[in-house]
């Protein structure tokens, strides 16, 4: 048998131990780990096609960065919509209506880019 180090013995058989290095420099946020696990879960056939093609990382890194603006999009739009009260004298209210609005855009860029 060559090289079974790389591999892991599963009855009779070697199977190859496939492990992705992450790109250097880049780090999987919360956007990042949501597709990851959603395509484990819900689309495995289309993960195991990304991790054998070398392109899961590169795949998670693209949806993240496309989250992230569109959550940036999508706050202005509400904000602009729904001014926020004054930060200066109602600090309580200012961080109870931001984070409302922020947690609207995170449920919509889910279902439209991590769940997709």
């Amino acid at each position: 048998m060559k090289n079974q180090k790389n591999c892991m013995p599963v009855g009779d058989y070697f199977i190859p131990a496939i492990e992705l290095e992450p790109v250097e420099d880049k780090v999987l946020n919360k956007y990042g780990r949501m597709r990851r696990a959603y395509l484990r879960e819900q689309k495995p056939i289309v993960f195991d096609d990304l991790v054998l093609t070398e392109q899961l990382f590169p795949h998670l890194y693209e949806m993240q960065e496309i989250a992230k603006k569109r959550v940036e999009v999508i706050m202005a739009g509400l904000i602009e919509k729904n001014p926020a009260p004054d930060k200066e004298t109602d600090a309580m209210a200012w961080a109870r209506h931001m984070n409302m609005l922020k947690a609207m855009a995170e449920e919509a860029v889910v279902r439209e880019v991590i769940y997709t």
